[in-house]
């Protein structure tokens, strides 16, 4: 089955790029039949092999009218109306922000049922993985001129491959905006409740989760959700990212002040630290042969947790719809460039990702939660650090939520308005419609965990692994790469590894069903 063209591509020469002489022909506006001057569109082309001589060309404007600019090639004459203003570093701050998720806080919980040594060999696997997938992503967009993961869907499996990114981009993005509205809804009354100094939960409106989840919506993600370009982001996700590194100081901080094991009393200590250190000496001395192995790390473990955290780890470095609208954004952009901000993206969360679980984990040993945040509420409730960390880390979730909803407004519209040209009502008619379907299943659900691992198990593996193997595996012309090449053949078992993820993800989230145990390890 050959693969269906793009109608609205310009054409491509063999290498996979476009034509210099061809860009002129494809200059048909809707409505008026307007032209394109040709001594205009050589001195374009002229300027722009001047600009940036050693880059790949501009990809089509079907890619901008799939991130929501204006329509699609034709409407825009194929010519350079639009170029990325997002520098290289705002670019790193917004996709560090879209890997960087709740699942943050449930990885050191994952590192107690791994072992310190298994836990950094699963990590790093992960990230590289995630890496190549990306590569493979912009490699595939690269040869065909899209900058949209939906019109790659198009471009290697027609209707239905469009419509399966489209679907899978949704649900994941929508459960992770859903996690971290909830986080909003469980902590801020906490947070409040400590700032008031109340040792009981009131019945005040400020008080009520459900209420505020909706005041937060309205008054700060919509704002931001309503941006035009992703790009305008770079500043939040920038002090997002902030909040994070303040979050991971403060696990790495306490590490070095809260005794193993924790006295019966010690919730009594109020952030006194020199009093901390006091009983600390005492507990150590008095500390019994039992208690001395459970405050032994662990380097190797293997248990029933195990295997059910995998798929936490593995989804941890989730960001590939966020990848090519950056791509889009992105100031002069090239293959190789976009491809540094990646894998800077991902170093900069490994280490973070890295060093929040191994001083959580050093910090409680076993008796870690699957929430880290909870597991020093043991030690004061009332700590004045652990209540700004929480204040950061509510602020990190608050912000990222934007930058997740673009990917999820683009793909509704490359599947119910394609090749339309922009509308403002209708940026903000799916925007307010997003959240308003967000908060009620945040409100209403009784249990919602369960929904998003589903979501996780299989949206994640589909656009991790799945669709930028087999999108690449189509999409890559034969006669540069043989369907028996190894480039292939690595796509093809990199494909096979994210089934064989799914499988044993839906596999466990059954069992965990069926037995009526929870075992949360965090979401991304």
């Amino acid at each position: 089955m050959e693969a269906p063209l793009q109608t609205e591509m310009v054409e491509l020469v063999p290498n996979g790029k476009h034509s210099e002489g061809l860009l002129p022909v494809i200059t048909p506006m809707a409505g008026n039949q307007r032209v394109e001057d040709p001594a205009r569109s050589c001195m374009e082309g002229k300027s722009f092999l001047q600009k940036s001589p050693s880059k790949e060309p501009h990809f089509t404007d079907v890619s901008r009218a799939a991130t929501g600019f204006r329509g699609h090639c034709g409407e825009l004459g194929c010519s350079n109306e639009f170029e990325g203003k997002t520098s290289f570093g705002m670019s790193v701050f917004n996709l560090s922000n879209a890997i960087m998720g709740s699942g943050i806080l449930g990885l050191a919980y994952a590192m107690a049922n791994t072992g310190i040594i298994l836990f950094l060999f699963l990590l790093t696997a992960v990230a590289l993985l995630s890496s190549y997938s990306i590569h493979l992503l912009l490699k595939s967009s690269g040869v065909v001129g899209i900058r949209a993961y939906e019109q790659l869907g198009y471009r290697a499996f027609g209707t239905p491959g469009k419509l399966a990114a489209a679907l899978a981009i949704t649900l994941q993005n929508i459960g992770a905006m859903s996690s971290y509205l909830y986080i909003i809804k469980s902590e801020l009354p906490l947070v409040i409740q400590t700032f008031l100094n109340l040792e009981e939960k009131t019945s005040d409106w400020y008080m009520n989760g459900n209420y505020l989840v909706i005041l937060v919506s309205v008054t700060i993600i919509l704002p931001l959700a309503l941006m035009r370009q992703l790009g305008y982001l770079g500043y939040s996700s920038g002090f997002s990212l902030s909040c994070m590194v303040f979050f991971l100081i403060a696990v790495i901080y306490k590490k070095f002040h809260v005794p193993c094991p924790l006295p019966p009393n010690f919730n009594n200590t109020t952030g006194n630290f020199s009093h901390v250190e006091i009983v600390k000496e005492k507990v150590q001395l008095q500390v019994e042969p039992e208690a001395s192995a459970f405050c032994t790390p662990s380097y190797f473990t293997l248990n029933s947790q195990t295997a059910y955290t995998i798929p936490i780890m593995a989804f941890a470095f989730v960001c590939h719809p966020e990848v090519l609208p950056i791509y889009t954004e992105l100031k002069d952009p090239s293959k190789k460039k976009m491809q540094h901000i990646s894998n800077l993206s991902i170093a900069v969360m490994y280490i973070m990702y890295f060093l929040a679980a191994l001083f959580g984990y050093l910090t409680f040993y076993n008796g870690v939660e699957s929430e880290l945040l909870h597991t020093y509420s043991k030690v004061d409730p009332f700590d004045v650090l652990i209540l700004c960390v929480r204040v950061a880390v509510l602020t990190a979730v608050t912000l990222t939520v934007p930058i997740v909803l673009f990917p999820v407004r683009r793909a509704i519209q490359q599947m119910l308005f394609p090749n339309q040209e922009f509308s403002w009502l209708r940026h903000v008619l799916i925007a307010v419609g997003l959240l308003t379907c967000i908060n009620l299943l945040v409100i209403f659900a009784p249990n919602i965990l369960g929904i998003f691992g589903v979501i996780g198990a299989t949206s994640a593996p589909f656009l991790i692994f799945i669709f930028p193997a087999i999108f690449y595996f189509r999409i890559m012309p034969t006669e540069k790469e043989p369907a028996r090449s190894t480039p292939k053949i690595l796509a093809l078992c990199f494909a096979m590894l994210g089934f064989l993820l799914m499988t044993m993800s839906l596999s466990f989230i059954i069992i965990d069903w069926a037995s009526g145990t929870s075992r949360h390890g965090g979401n991304h």
